[in-house]
C-alpha cells in the first residue's frame, strides 16, 4: 500500500527548537503515531499562519506532508491550547516537566494510546487547578508503567520476602523496595515509610479518579517526589532540566 503523502494527526507539542532564521523542528506526541518530530516553516516569523496553534503544550489537530528527512506541518488547529496552565509559573513549569520526561523516554514513532490519553488528562488536570504533587507522582507512576519500568513495591527486590509494615528502602538500582534486611547491604537507598508505600501501591493499580482523591500532607508529598526523582534521574543516567526548576521553585529560588 503507498503512504499517503500528505496525512492528519492529533498532536500534543511536547518541544520546540529554532531552525535557520524563520522554521522551527516541533517535537509532538500523537495517539496512533506516536512521537513526531516535523517541521514548522516560518512559525517564528510573527505572521505565521501555524502561530499558536504550534505552541508548547498545546493540544492540535495538525496536517502534514511527507518530507525527505522530515515532515512538514501544512496546516494547525487548535484543540485545547491548555491556557490556564501557562498563565501560572509553577503549573507551566510542571507542563514542561512531564513534556520533557515524555521526550526523554519515548522514542519516536512508537505509538501508545494510553500514554498519550494520560498526557492529555495530566494537561488537562493542572489547567484546572488541581494538587500538583499527586498530579505529577501518577503520572510519573503511570509512564513508567507502561514503559516496562514498574518498580517492585510488593516484596523486597533482593530477598523477595514480603515487606513488613515498616518503615522501609526504595532502591533505583534495585527497581524497587528493600526490606530493612537487605538494605544495609546497598549503598544508596533512600527510606521509604509505610504511608508513603501505600500511596505507590495505589497509585500504580488505581485509575486516575481514584488517584486524584488521595490528599497528601507536604511531608509525605516530599518524600515521594524525591523517590521518584531518584528513581527517574537514575533510568535516564541524568537530570531533567526541569527537574531542577522544579527544585528551585519550590526552595524559594529564582529558576533563572
Amino acid at each position: 500500500m503507498t503512504t499517503p503523502r500528505v496525512y492528519q494527526t492529533e498532536a500534543i507539542i511536547i518541544k520546540r527548537t529554532n531552525l535557520g532564521e524563520a522554521d522551527r523542528i516541533l517535537t509532538f506526541y500523537t495517539p496512533a503515531l506516536g512521537k513526531i518530530k516535523a517541521v514548522a516553516k516560518g512559525n517564528r516569523r510573527p505572521k505565521s499562519k501555524l502561530g499558536g496553534h504550534v505552541e508548547l503544550l498545546t493540544h492540535s489537530q495538525l496536517m502534514l506532508a511527507r518530507g525527505r528527512n522530515l515532515d512538514i506541518i501544512t496546516q494547525a488547529q487548535t484543540i485545547n491550547n491548555f491556557l490556564p496552565l501557562k498563565e501560572n509559573l509553577e503549573t507551566i513549569s510542571c507542563g514542561m516537566y512531564i513534556s520533557e520526561l515524555v521526550d526523554a523516554f519515548i522514542d519516536e514513532n512508537l505509538e501508545d494510546h494510553r500514554l498519550f490519553n494520560l498526557l492529555l488528562e495530566t494537561l488537562q488536570r493542572l489547567s484546572e487547578g488541581k494538587d500538583a504533587d499527586v498530579t505529577l507522582r501518577y503520572f510519573e507512576i503511570r509512564l513508567l508503567d507502561y514503559l516496562g519500568y514498574r518498580p517492585q513495591i510488593r516484596q523486597c527486590t533482593s530477598c523477595n520476602s514480603q515487606l513488613q509494615p515498616v518503615t522501609n528502602f526504595f532502591s533505583s538500582r534495585y527497581g524497587g523496595v528493600l526490606c530493612a534486611n537487605c538494605a544495609y547491604q546497598e549503598p544508596v537507598v533512600r527510606a521509604l515509610s509505610l504511608n508513603a508505600l501505600k500511596v505507590l501501591r495505589l497509585w500504580q493499580n488505581c485509575d486516575s479518579a481514584t488517584a486524584y482523591k488521595v490528599k497528601i500532607n507536604a511531608q509525605l508529598a516530599s518524600e515521594l517526589e524525591k523517590v521518584m526523582r531518584d528513581y527517574i534521574r537514575y533510568l535516564l543516567e541524568r537530570q531533567l532540566k526541569s527537574t531542577a526548576w522544579l527544585i528551585k521553585l519550590k526552595s524559594g529560588k529564582s529558576p533563572g
